[in-house]
């Protein structure tokens, strides 16, 4: 057992040698916390309010309820929330209360016709203020087009004026307007007519010469319209006989037609108008009054599919000569009075044709003074002044444009010229053109002509 004890004494006092002996245990480094990235906020985006589409708006607007209204009533509503894109010009309420009493309703009766008109105020795509300001016009969705003008920097929408434009919706744009647009009627002019109640002997006429289709047809025209009224002052069997008569009967309504269209204030600018008859027409405004020869017009504008009416309380009559029409038009009567003095008058209801470069009174006030009464007393004289007038043919203004000289009936030429768009018969401006009449074509001049 001593020798047991002793051998382990001696290991162990050898162990603890060699421990005191190995070089020294490097200390292990304290493990370190490495902290985590810490996740970094996204900031998520604030919700954005989606965009509207024209409805949307305008039912949003507050300014737009009758529009709003009626587009639910002609089931526009889901067109005009498509994708588009649309332009629209929208009426404000204020816009729909100009209408006559009652229009709305109807409208609101009548879904087809008023579908017809919410339509006429869109056009079938995005158009900005600033391309709008360089349009004439434009076609709607409806068919339909729109007159398109700038003045003095506003946006003219046929009569309605663009109040607030580039309104921006999701599908398109909207420009405020102050006045709702009416389509053009689709009635033609015999249509209208019919309806009105007051043209029965107009229409028997128009049937019997055979012009129901031709009045009927694209046109467009302006007519004259007589009532019945109007028929009725002719001289007992004036309208039995003109039916027995078709081509008299049809040169007399064609003299109450002028192709084109012409509204009041087109028609009131003019002082002639060249009917389809062929013959011209005085137009003269007098105390607030327009007058075509001498029927007053007492009903303006009547606006057709082709054209339009003009009720007047007189028919006319065509077949005037240049006497005749130098007579009524009123500006003329030193001229006349020169004629009768002279004996021409007969010669200028003649057969003809002739074409007058007519002076006005005015012209003749030019003279010297006391040059008329002194031709009135010298007749010779006299005659060669006025035949020095006188062109032995019917020149319309085309053709004396293309002229630097014409031979007049006094067998002396007068010379032509054009300056600045201005035509001179010798030093006399052409102030007025192509007054036709039964037997030739008068020109207004505003100095006497006096050959040398």
């Amino acid at each position: 057992m001593k020798k047991i004890a002793s051998l382990v004494f001696s290991v162990f006092v050898l162990s603890f040698l060699l421990a005191a002996c190995a070089p020294a245990a490097t200390p292990m480094p304290e493990p370190t916390a490495t902290p985590m990235p810490q996740p970094t906020a996204t900031s998520m985006p604030e919700p954005t309010e989606a965009p509207k589409s024209i409805v949307d708006i305008a039912v949003a607007d507050g300014r737009f309820n009758t529009l709003v209204q009626a587009v639910q009533a002609a089931g526009l509503v889901e067109t005009l929330s498509g994708d588009g894109p649309f332009t629209v010009f929208a009426p404000t309420d204020e816009a729909f209360a100009k209408l006559p009493a009652g229009t709305i309703e109807a409208l609101l009766a009548d879904p087809e016709q008023l579908k017809n008109v919410l339509l006429y105020h869109v056009v079938a795509g995005k158009v900005m203020s600033d391309q709008a300001m360089s349009l004439t016009e434009a076609e709607m969705v409806n068919g339909d087009k729109v007159n398109i003008k700038a003045d003095m920097g506003k946006l003219m929408i046929n009569d309605s004026t663009v109040v607030i434009a580039d309104i921006e919706a999701s599908n398109g744009v909207i420009h405020v307007i102050d006045s709702v647009l009416l389509p053009p009627q689709k009635a033609t002019i015999v249509d209208i007519a019919k309806e009105d109640g007051r043209f029965t002997t107009l229409l028997a006429a128009v049937e019997a010469a055979g012009l129901v289709d031709t009045l009927n047809s694209e046109g467009p025209f302006t007519v004259f319209a007589p009532t019945d009224e109007a028929f009725a002052k002719l001289p007992a069997g004036t309208i039995e006989a003109l039916l027995q008569d078709i081509p008299q009967l049809s040169s007399i309504l064609l003299y109450h037609v002028v192709p084109g269209k012409l509204m009041a204030a087109d028609v009131t600018a003019a002082d002639y108008l060249t009917t389809a008859q062929g013959e011209s027409v005085r137009i003269k405004v007098e105390d607030g009054k327009a007058y075509i020869n001498e029927a007053q017009i007492i009903l303006t504008d009547i606006e057709a599919a082709n054209g339009v009416i003009h009720v007047i309380d007189t028919v006319i009559l065509p077949g005037k000569t240049i006497v005749d029409v130098a007579i009524n038009d009123g500006r003329f009567t030193t001229l006349v009075t020169a004629l009768q003095a002279a004996n021409l008058v007969e010669t200028l209801q003649g057969e003809g044709p002739f074409t007058v470069f007519a002076p006005t009174d005015d012209a003749f006030a030019k003279l010297p003074a006391g040059t008329v009464e002194a031709l009135l007393k010298d007749i010779p004289t006299l005659t060669n002044i006025l035949l020095y007038h006188v062109v032995g043919a019917a020149v319309k203004s085309d053709e004396v444009v293309t002229l630097t000289s014409a031979d007049t009936v006094l067998g002396k030429p007068v010379s032509i010229k054009v300056e600045d768009g201005k035509v001179f018969i010798n030093e006399a401006q052409v102030v007025i053109v192509d007054i036709v009449t039964k037997n030739g074509i008068i020109h207004v001049i505003d100095s006497v002509l006096l050959p040398e």
